[in-house]
């Protein structure tokens, strides 16, 4: 059952999680050829999970037009991605208790090249 039809069930977390996977890897390569150290930069870079929630954030924002939601609906968008995604409750609830975390969702989708 899917409680929002517009956040249509994608694929299996483990292929979302694939997917994300290969976003981090690219994220660390693009920053070790700019010259980064990876000491400077690796525990600032989001979890796969997260990845895989801000990804399907991303593709919620473009199939709504391209707006970018409300604080408050972005609680309840993060909480019906936990909902239909059991596996990634845990990055949710980290990601709804990290503070300003609606500011820096904002700046990880820039970097991601999402909405």
């Amino acid at each position: 059952m899917n409680p929002d039809p517009l956040l249509p069930r994608r694929e299996s977390v483990e292929v979302l999680r694939a997917e994300a996977q290969d976003e981090r890897d690219t994220l660390i390569e693009e920053r070790l050829r700019a010259g980064e150290d990876p000491w400077d930069f690796m525990e600032d870079l989001p979890t796969i999970d997260e990845l895989v929630v801000f990804l399907l954030r991303a593709e919620h924002i473009v199939g709504d037009g391209g707006l970018r939601p409300t604080h408050a609906r972005n609680q309840r968008l993060m909480r019906q991605i936990a909902a239909q995604y059991p596996e990634l409750s845990r990055a949710v609830e980290g990601m709804l208790g990290a503070e300003n975390t609606h500011r820096r969702w904002d700046a990880v989708v820039r970097v991601l090249g999402g909405a």
